[in-house]
């Protein structure tokens, strides 16, 4: 039977091939196309998944800890954590990871940031569903200098991620981690002594990704690191010729004419008693309201503007509480006396030889914890093997506690004899030129 009406059949063809007037091979080609870009973002984070977790090494942070760090926490910054135990450590609320920021101490070496993310991974008995793996200027893994002593990759097998947009947008896709970063980038290292305590203007991506992920962000004062290395500032000329050789900054102060003469010095802190005081968990999406998508500028800026408020207000409130005493020289002393037999451990002039021969015993070990074979095993394998390496260390403490002072002359004599390259650190302007050599080669 013919149709009566050619027209009517033609428009109702028309509208079965249209979606408010966007033909449907144009809807399938968009869609194929917006799958295609998903797909290829999801292989793109796998992909830099296996990059940044690659080169961690749970058993090396562990063994670093209970070697090295914990007596210089318990013993010489006397580390104070407050707002982090049992029921007052924030837990996630969703399978977003939780977003560490805190204030950083400027014109000195980062010791602020070592010490709290390594020193939360013990509090928590290593487990990894609760550190905070810090984002670092990727200057620091750049440069062997930026490393404590001079070691290579320490940042990124300690658990170091390069602060790149990619690495951040990374580590809350794969959500293994939490995140320990320091909102203020390079300029709150760069301030000097006379900005101390005042937060830096707040870089945006934090925020984003808190926004984009529905992640929390945990705000937390660090009190006293300022004290690090007091009275130096930043003079623009001599930054900008020390970034040649990967170093951000100079501090000028008068522990900096002891760099030239004695180079270990450049990683030296004085004993500022470290505390860190847990603000208020902020959540960003709530305040906003609207996906990031939808926010203007002008709202993200404001939003930053008032997170920069907060945890201004906490710092101060902190300092006001915590740091009246910042060395609080009476206990240090008074630690020294009691916990006498543990000097060799922390003093200072023995840092170099210390991190220097655990790295070597740590190189000798790694063939046996990879079951002796060249292909390490698994992060979560190397999970497992940290708690092991961490319960070891500890008996090897208690039994440590019996030493007299023989034993303690024999140990730092032997671990001079042990490593006799390190003794260039302590020779003056000359032991610089090896270091200056390899950071110059890296140029050209």
């Amino acid at each position: 039977m013919k149709n009566k009406n050619p027209s009517k059949t033609d428009n109702s063809a028309k509208l079965n091939i249209t979606v408010t007037g966007i033909p449907s091979d144009n809807i399938n080609i968009k869609a194929q196309n917006l799958a295609q870009k998903l797909e290829s973002h999801k292989q793109l984070i796998i992909a830099n998944e296996n990059k940044i977790n690659t080169p961690f090494d749970p058993r090396y942070s562990a063994s670093l800890i209970k070697r090295i760090l914990e007596p210089l926490s318990l013993y010489y910054f006397r580390t104070k954590f407050v707002g982090f135990e049992g029921e007052d450590y924030p837990e996630r609320k969703n399978n977003a990871p939780l977003i560490f920021a805190s204030n950083h101490s400027g014109m000195a070496f980062p010791w602020d940031a070592i010490i709290f993310s390594s020193m939360l991974l013990k509090l928590h008995n290593y487990d990894m569903t609760k550190v905070a793996r810090p984002l670092t200027a990727p200057m620091l893994s750049q440069s062997n200098l930026m490393s404590p002593f001079a070691i290579q990759n320490f940042w990124k097998r300690a658990g170091g991620v390069d602060a790149t947009s990619l690495n951040f947008e990374t580590m809350m896709e794969q959500g293994k981690f939490n995140v320990l970063i320091y909102p203020e980038g390079v300029g709150g290292i760069g301030k000097g002594f006379d900005k101390k305590y005042e937060l830096q203007r707040l870089s945006t991506s934090t925020l984003r990704m808190s926004l984009k992920h529905k992640a929390d962000i945990i705000p937390f004062a660090t009190v006293n690191a300022e004290y690090i290395n007091p009275f130096s500032y930043s003079i623009e000329f001599l930054d900008n010729l020390v970034q040649r050789l990967g170093i951000p900054f100079l501090p000028v102060g008068f522990m900096t004419v002891l760099i030239p003469l004695q180079p270990w010095m450049f990683y030296f802190a004085l004993p500022a008693k470290l505390i860190f005081v847990r603000g208020r968990r902020i959540k960003p999406y709530k305040i906003l309201g609207k996906a990031v998508e939808e926010a203007t500028e002008e709202e993200i800026f404001a939003l930053r503007d008032a997170i920069h408020a907060i945890m201004q207000r906490e710092l101060n409130e902190a300092v006001e509480h915590y740091g009246e005493n910042p060395y609080n020289w009476k206990e240090f002393f008074l630690t020294a006396l009691w916990k006498w037999k543990k000097l060799p451990e922390y003093l200072p002039f023995t840092w170099a030889f210390r991190f220097i021969d655990h790295e070597k015993q740590f190189q000798n070990k790694l063939f046996e914890l990879n079951n002796f074979s060249s292909i390490a095993p698994s992060l979560e394998q190397k999970v497992v093997q940290a708690q092991q390496i961490a319960q070891t260390t500890e008996s090897e403490t208690q039994a440590e506690d019996d030493k007299d002072v023989f034993d303690m002359v024999k140990e730092t004599v032997d671990l001079v004899v042990d490593n006799p390259e390190v003794l260039l650190m302590y020779v003056p302007v000359v032991g610089w030129l090896p270091t200056i050599w390899n950071e110059v080669k890296k140029q050209f």
